[in-house]
């Protein structure tokens, strides 16, 4: 296709249906989700931003438990490994959104890039609802893990205290009730810089809190044995795997890029360079420091081995410190997951002639938004094993939407030669990606079997 020179009215648009390119001297008439909550107004650095806070979160305080599972040579070969392969398939997502946009079809949502690139049934049937789900998922856990954050926060100066975790659960859905309300993606841009410096402060914390407990007299024996079975440990490793593979998920590329500014070209690039350095200094640093201190007894947090029975191995200020950290950067991130969510009841409930706060966007709006995070909170108050679920929808969920589909839809896009080295590559990892998929869901569904006994309703956990 030649170069066509045009002036900044003019918009292309691609006819799905017959694949060719449509001029129009007007913008195309987009929908209330694209329209209001994916507002294209974004630099590189507040992608950048956005992209640190939807993947660098408080689950990678699990990571030293994943390397129990998988040792010092196949935890670090592991974690770097993810970290190459995610960043080559966020770079291929951004490179096939930056192809269909430069072809005058701005992809802004997954989904849209499953409708023109496989067909409109894998976008309603498969990707959609995927993507749905694991959104949902997110803003159930991060009243949870926030709830808890604040319990915890609560007992270390009230340890006989009658408040019950549904009850922080429930403050955390308070103030998560109120980010819903920020209109666009593009509104949490400065929530995400604090975010992002806030996961930097409380990795540094549990790094630093690691290793002077491994050089303190309250250092515990160090067994670095992958322990159990045959059977266990060969569960364990692909447990270990798909724990490592979720803390990497982010499940909503398409959208972060969609808050740039146009043009788009090399901006998400730069994007993932800044979150990519986060990500090398805190989960490296997080991991190798508890597992070196804790060997296998890492616990599934390792936080938790911070406390010796009822004894606190580090100061109170310190549990303080890291704690409040985390709540209020599980906060962002809940925020963040919220906006998938926000744009298809904004999609379903919007007018796009109306103005973004009239009264007929305004109401549906704060409904939709206010009682989906209630439901998410109720959940969360209900379900406080959640955890063990998020781990089943990221073998099936995260899996595949970070690591297979990139490499589907740059193969379909752009047609590699079956002799090209790109080819194979993308090929292996949705290969091997699909065999973790598998064997990664019954290792999840596992877990949830034998933890199934000690499963409670409202518990206080």
């Amino acid at each position: 296709m030649g170069t066509v020179t045009r002036s900044s009215s003019e918009v292309y648009t691609s006819d799905s249906e017959k694949g060719f390119a449509i001029n129009h001297s007007t913008t195309p008439e987009l929908d209330a989700g694209a329209k209001f909550v994916l507002v294209s107004r974004g630099s590189w650095l507040h992608c950048g931003y956005h992209l640190t806070t939807s993947i660098v979160a408080p689950v990678l305080l699990t990571l030293p438990f994943s390397f129990t599972l998988l040792g010092w040579i196949g935890g670090v070969l592991w974690l770097t490994l993810a970290a190459v392969v995610t960043f080559y398939s966020y770079n291929l997502l951004s490179v096939v959104l930056e192809y269909h946009a430069q072809q005058g079809r701005r992809q802004l949502r997954f989904r849209d890039m499953a409708r023109d690139i496989l067909g409109p049934g894998w976008a309603k049937y498969y990707v959609g609802p995927l993507q749905f789900a694991i959104c949902f998922g997110t803003v159930i856990g991060g009243p949870l893990v926030g709830g808890k954050s604040l319990k915890f926060i609560y007992q270390l100066y009230n340890p006989d205290g009658a408040m019950k975790l549904y009850q922080f659960i429930i403050i955390c859905g308070v103030v998560t009730l109120i980010l819903a309300q920020l209109p666009s993606f593009h509104s949490l841009r400065h929530v995400n810089l604090i975010s992002l410096i806030l996961s930097v402060l409380y990795a540094t914390c549990v790094a630093v809190g690691s290793i002077y407990i491994g050089h303190s007299k309250d250092a515990p024996p160090r067994n670095y044995s992958i322990r159990g079975s045959d059977a266990d440990q060969l569960f364990g490793v692909f447990n270990g795997i798909s724990i490592i593979a979720t803390t990497y998920a982010s499940g909503i590329i398409p959208e972060i890029q969609a808050t740039l500014a146009a043009p788009v070209k090399g901006k998400m690039f730069k994007g993932l360079c800044l979150c990519y350095a986060v990500i090398a200094a805190t989960y490296f640093s997080v991991a190798i420091s508890g597992y070196w201190a804790f060997g296998n007894d890492s616990g599934a947090t390792i936080l938790a081995n911070f406390v010796r029975g009822t004894r606190l191995l580090l100061p109170k200020w310190f549990f303080l410190m890291t704690n409040i950290f985390i709540l209020l950067q599980v906060m962002a991130l809940t925020a963040v997951y919220l906006q998938p969510t926000n744009e298809l009841f904004e999609t379903t409930f919007g007018d796009p002639k109306m103005g973004q706060f009239s009264l007929r966007n305004v109401v549906p709006r704060v409904l939709s938004r206010s009682l989906s995070v209630a439901a998410a909170t109720v959940l969360a108050a209900m379900l406080p094993f959640f955890p063990d679920i998020m781990a089943l929808f990221g073998a099936f969920g995260c899996i595949p939407l970070d690591f297979i589909l990139p490499m589907v839809f740059y193969n379909v896009t752009f047609k590699p030669s079956k002799s090209s080295i790109m080819f194979w590559v993308n090929t292996l990892i949705i290969v091997a990606s699909s065999i973790l998929v598998v064997i990664g869901g019954i290792a999840s569904i596992r877990q949830i079997v034998l933890d199934a006994k000690t499963y409670d309703l409202f518990a206080d956990v």
